[in-house]
Parts: structure tokens; C-alpha cells; sequence
């Protein structure tokens, strides 16, 4: 028979796990709690091992993924739904007078534009400081007036933005159509190279051709010449076979 003693621990240990357990399920919140009572439940009164599936759960950043709009319309103002009074909310805090631009691509063209945020406007980034997120110089700055055309739900858009960039990033901004302007001056001088070569192939064929026709009118000549020549001649000859014809 246990003693008093062994009962009183065992029941001070019981309690003591007791507590422990309700503070651990105290201090999780709705959803953490129900994984752990299923858990709990499988492990002692299930008779196959839980497979564990981890179902998606959508975040506040991806509703804000899905939902933004870089220029939100009247039909996105008048959607009353949580998603898109979040979407608004963040959307009301942004400040919308100059961009900031990511150019990682603009070799290819791609430049990405978003408004600033309250932290970026107390700092002057993007309009005392170059617009560039790459970039913080403060000397040289220069403002644009950018035609943003982007592909948003399903849609391409449109619109005219204020970007403030440095002299290297201004160039950045450019590259792709500087580029374009060069490739097209390019083969225009290569054309126009084309065409001066087919115009002097012309002029000497015309040079070779009037060469010619000059060496055909001297051979005609010098032939006229010898044939008058041989007339003379010719003449010369039957006047001396007459002179002993007739005294």
C-alpha cells in the first residue's frame, strides 16, 4: 500500500503538469490552439498517424499582394469586401507625389515604380535624394515626367508619374532608348553607305562605257582615214596607166 506521502507527491506532480499545460495552451492564440488539440487528439485516440497537411493560410501581405493597385479606380473604392478596406487603408498611406524606381533591369527596359511611404518622405528620398532605391546621391538631381505603362490584373496601363534621379541613373532611365536611337543611326549611315557604293559602281561603269564608245570613234575615224588614204592612192595609179595611152 502506497504511503501518504508518495499519494501527496503524486498528486502535487498531477497538478503541477496540470497548470504547466494550461498556461502552454493559454498563451497560444486561436488558430496555434486548434493544431494542438488536433494534435493532441490524433496522437492519443487516433489509430492512424496524422499526415500533418499544412493548409494554406493567407497573410495580410498577400491579401496585399492581390489586392494593390498602383491607381485605384472608383469601381475598387466602391468594393466594400476586408480585403480591399485593408488594400485601402495601406493605399491611403502612401504619398503619391514622386515615385521610387528599382532599375536591376534596365538594360532590357523594365523599370519598376512604386509610391513612396511616410519614412522615405521624412528622409527625402526620392525627391532631395536620387529616386533610385539603389541609389542616394544628393548633387545633380534632375525631375522627369516618366509614362509608366504596366501590366496590372489582367490589364495594360498607363500613367504619368514625377521621377527625381542623379545624372547616372537619368542615363539608366534612358538606356533603352538611347540604345534604340543609336542602332537606328547606325543603319541609316550603313544604307546611306550602301547607296554611295551602288552610285560609284555606277559612275564607273558610265566611265568605262563612255571610254569605250570614245575608243570606237577614233577606230571609225582612223578607218575613214585609211580608206581615203587608199582612194588617193588608188586614183594616183590609174592616172599614171593613162599617161602612155594618150599622146
Amino acid at each position: 500500500m502506497a504511503s501518504f506521502g508518495s499519494l501527496k507527491s503524486a498528486i502535487f506532480d498531477r497538478e503541477e503538469r496540470k497548470q504547466q499545460y494550461q498556461a502552454h495552451i493559454l498563451g497560444l492564440n486561436a488558430y496555434d490552439r486548434h493544431k494542438k488539440f488536433v494534435k493532441d487528439y490524433v496522437n492519443f485516440y487516433g489509430r492512424q498517424e496524422s499526415s500533418h497537411v499544412k493548409l494554406p493560410v493567407k497573410t495580410d501581405q498577400d491579401t496585399l499582394r492581390e489586392g494593390y493597385r498602383f491607381i485605384r479606380s472608383e469601381e475598387d473604392d466602391m468594393d466594400r469586401s476586408w480585403e480591399q478596406r485593408l488594400v485601402k487603408r495601406y493605399y491611403d498611406k502612401l504619398f503619391k507625389e514622386y515615385c521610387i524606381a528599382d532599375m536591376s533591369h534596365y538594360k532590357s527596359g523594365k523599370i519598376g515604380l512604386r509610391w513612396r511611404t511616410e519614412k522615405e518622405v521624412i528622409s527625402g528620398k526620392g525627391q532631395f535624394i536620387c529616386g533610385n532605391k539603389h541609389c542616394d546621391v544628393k548633387d545633380g538631381l534632375a525631375s522627369y515626367e516618366v509614362n509608366f505603362s504596366y501590366f496590372e490584373a489582367g490589364e495594360n496601363k498607363q500613367a504619368l508619374v514625377k521621377l527625381v534621379t542623379c545624372q547616372r541613373c537619368s542615363e539608366k532611365l534612358h538606356y533603352k532608348r538611347l540604345k534604340e536611337k543609336e542602332q537606328m543611326e547606325k543603319e541609316k549611315k550603313e544604307e546611306n553607305r550602301r547607296k554611295r557604293n551602288r552610285s560609284g559602281d555606277g559612275d564607273d561603269t558610265d566611265s568605262e562605257g563612255s571610254k569605250e564608245r570614245r575608243k570606237g570613234k577614233k577606230a571609225s575615224i582612223s578607218t575613214r582615214e585609211d580608206r581615203v588614204d587608199d582612194e588617193d592612192d588608188d586614183t594616183d595609179k590609174f592616172e599614171e596607166y593613162l599617161e602612155g595611152m594618150f599622146p
